[in-house]
Parts: structure tokens; C-alpha cells; sequence
């Protein structure tokens, strides 16, 4: 879509590098998320190895007993330590959990104004977009399936970098997006010569993230080729407008996306199991949303 920019915009690769830039302000990982984020590409991170990074935060460890202790998740009995909580749910979910409140507790810290940029809002979506990525995925038989919550949980980073490293820029996104009827993405490219998602994507690469997940969210917002197994960014695409759908957006000024959930998890071949898969949803979101409240 070619949208009229009032204003010539720096060379796309100045813009490109501002925003990579950015990363430099970014709050530094905590010892313990670079662990979590290290052991994606392991396959073979054990239940006690998993467990002992977690108890090295213990912030997060409270936070993982109580999440686990919560209504959704309880089991028969209390669940009073972390190499419990691994037992009980498993290593990837009681991963993907632990990371994404370290991700919340990072960009709560940002130091974007509340009055340009939502922490809570970004947080709540990027917990939502993972939950139903990682339902989908598995339904669906997507590829690499177990990328699909942190594909979700990660696909807006660059959204976070235009913010801070393209204060102009994304300023003018923000207007004319929410005065026009087009994509964001079109508005992204038309003032700064690329999207967030491409940026994303480069930003997950330079964390050295596994190359399906990096790919996923590059490529997020399609198109997507329709083959089999799925391609996972096709899950998170699906997992993104069904959050919104939802109400639970990125950013405040964000538009709803037309439709609804169940209509396209029906496009999607899973018509008949929307019903289950949005109550588990519901009530796995309901027990991690009050975390990034």
C-alpha cells in the first residue's frame, strides 16, 4: 500500500541502525533470563538444571510457586519448591513461563512515558500471543511447535526499539495509523523503510535465539506459504489477531482486528476445537495476566 509521507526520512539503513541501536538501551538481561534464554537451544536441559537457574531469582521463583499454586495450575497438594514446580508442569511450560515474567520485569523498565508507550499493555499481549501460539501450534502440528509461545511471547521487540531509538518516527507511526484505515506495518515502512517485524527478527537473531523462531516472527505478518506442517509464523500471525480480536492489544491506541477468535481458528481447520481451545486459553491467561498488571 503506498501512503502518503509528508516529510523524506533519513536512508532506510540510518533509520535501521537507530533502532538496532536501541538494544543498547534496552535494560540488561538478568543473569538469570540469559540462562532461560540460552536453554531454548538445548534440548537437552534436565529438570534440575532448569530448576536451579529459576532459584537463583527469587523473585521469580516466588512468583513461579505462586503461578503454579494458583487455581489453574494447582494440583493435589502444595507445590513448595521450584524442582516441584518443574515435576509438576514440565520443563518447557514452566520454562515459558519463567521467562515471560522476566521479559515483563525488563520492559516495565524501559523508561518509555507511560503517556507514548503501555508496559502493560506490551506485556499482557506478548503473554496472550504466546499462550494461544503455543494452543494452536500443537493442534495445528505446526513446525517446531515448541518455538511457537516464544515466537509469540517476542514477535514486538522491534516495536519497542522504533520507541525508543525512533521517538520521531514513532510518533508519526502512532498518528497516522490511528487517523488512517491501513496496517501498521504499512505505516512502519512507509516512515521508516521497515516494519517491527522485521526488526524482530534481527534482534532475535542477534540474541542467538534458534533459527525457526528468529524466522517465525520475521515473517509473522505473512504472507504465509500453505503447506504442512504449518509454518510457525503463520501461528503466531493467527495467535497476534486473535489476541486483539480479544481486546487484549499492544498498545493502547492499537484498532481491534475485524472478526473473531473462533472464526479464525475455523478458517484455520480447527472449527470444532475453538470452543476448548479459547476456555483453556481464558483460564491460562487468567492465571499469568495479573503478573503484568
Amino acid at each position: 500500500m503506498s501512503l502518503a509521507i509528508t516529510t523524506v526520512p533519513p536512508p532506510t539503513g540510518v533509520l535501521r541502525e537507530r533502532a538496532l541501536d536501541a538494544i543498547s538501551k534496552l535494560p540488561p538481561f538478568s543473569p538469570v533470563l540469559n540462562k532461560l534464554m540460552a536453554s531454548l537451544a538445548d534440548e537437552d536441559v534436565s529438570f534440575a538444571s532448569l530448576a536451579a537457574i529459576i532459584e537463583k531469582d527469587t523473585v521469580l521463583a516466588g512468583s513461579v510457586l505462586r503461578l503454579v499454586n494458583s487455581a489453574f495450575y494447582a494440583r493435589r497438594g502444595t507445590v513448595n519448591s521450584v524442582k516441584h514446580a518443574v515435576a509438576v508442569l514440565g520443563i518447557g511450560k514452566l520454562r515459558n513461563l519463567s521467562m515471560s515474567m522476566s521479559l515483563a520485569r525488563m520492559w516495565n523498565s524501559t523508561g518509555l512515558a507511560e503517556t507514548s508507550w503501555s508496559a502493560r499493555h506490551f506485556n499482557q499481549h506478548g503473554a496472550a500471543s504466546a499462550i494461544l501460539a503455543d494452543l494452536i501450534a500443537v493442534e495445528l502440528d505446526a513446525e517446531y511447535a515448541e518455538g511457537a509461545f516464544t515466537a509469540g511471547l517476542l514477535q514486538n521487540v522491534g516495536l519497542v526499539l522504533i520507541a525508543i531509538g525512533l521517538p520521531g518516527e514513532y510518533a508519526a507511526i502512532v498518528e497516522a495509523y490511528r487517523s488512517g484505515t491501513a496496517g501498521l506495518a504499512d505505516y512502519e515502512d512507509g516512515f521508516t523503510g521497515f516494519s517491527h517485524a522485521e526488526l524482530s527478527g534481527e534482534v532475535l537473531e542477534r540474541w542467538h535465539l534458534p533459527a525457526p523462531i528468529v524466522q517465525a516472527v520475521r515473517r509473522h505478518h505473512g504472507p504465509h506459504s500453505r503447506v504442512t506442517p504449518h509454518p510457525l509464523s503463520e501461528m503466531v500471525d493467527l495467535a497476534d489477531t486473535m489476541a486483539g480480536q480479544l481486546s487484549i492489544v499492544a498498545q493502547p491506541w492499537m484498532r481491534t482486528p475485524d472478526g473473531t477468535p473462533a472464526e479464525m481458528l475455523a478458517a484455520a481447520g480447527l472449527g470444532a476445537k475453538a470452543p476448548a481451545l479459547l476456555e483453556t486459553f481464558q483460564a491460562e491467561y487468567g492465571a499469568i495476566k495479573a503478573f503484568f498488571a
